[in-house]
């Protein structure tokens, strides 16, 4: 049973995933950062084992958030794919086909590099940001925000560390800031970020089944 957590941004409903996604209630939109597709394939290519599984488990959670909260839109914030084309963009292509009625959209990135005709051919709408109010997405957090604005982003791959009587854990979080929310990287093969956060953060640490409020 997988538990989910909500948060209250500028007024606006978010509900929180273990795997590593955010809904927007009121506008049906499912927000996803830095799934890094085809960086598996890229790294065997250059002589890296990298077990297969990773890849799968990216595909199995994302067709199972589709399916949960039926989304109307999906925005990808930024790494969507991690490098030069491979055969993971077809696969990708072949996702996005399973669901005609959702819109799909994406906040370019740092790795985002491809051709703009294979976005255009997915059906992908590019975005370099996005505002709709009271959110401003961005692939990397903004220095500086724009009053009455929420800066919702990706990029930093964010984690803390917990530690207790069983010893320390490193694992993944939604940071959320004043004005500024930073969402963990949904990629299976990602690293972490470690954040320092102050007694006005919001932090909720995810495990495979669970999002836990811990600040």
């Amino acid at each position: 049973m997988l538990k989910t957590e909500r948060i209250e941004l500028f007024g606006e409903e978010l509900l929180l995933h273990p795997h590593r996604a955010a809904y927007w209630v009121r506008k049906r939109t499912l927000l996803l950062s830095d799934l890094h597709l085809g960086k598996a394939v890229h790294f065997r290519r250059a002589g890296i084992p990298v077990p297969a599984a990773v890849g799968n488990e990216n595909w199995d959670k994302l067709i199972g958030l589709m399916l949960d909260f039926e989304p109307k839109r999906v925005l990808f914030l930024g790494d969507l794919f991690h490098s030069d084309l491979n055969s993971v963009w077809t696969d990708f292509e072949e996702f996005l086909a399973r669901f005609p009625e959702v819109e799909f959209g994406l906040v370019i990135g740092n790795h985002d590099i491809l051709d703009q005709e294979h976005y255009g051919r997915a059906g992908l709408k590019v975005y370099p940001t996005l505002l709709e109010r009271p959110f401003l997405f961005t692939h990397k957090p903004l220095s500086e925000i724009p009053g009455e604005q929420y800066n919702l982003c990706g990029h930093i791959h964010p984690g803390v560390r917990l530690s207790g009587g069983g010893g320390t854990l490193r694992l993944p979080c939604f940071f959320f800031g004043e004005h500024q929310g930073i969402l963990p990287a949904f990629g299976a093969f990602t690293g972490l970020y470690r954040m320092r956060p102050q007694p006005t953060d919001r932090v909720f640490v995810l495990t495979d089944t669970t999002v836990i409020n811990v600040n």
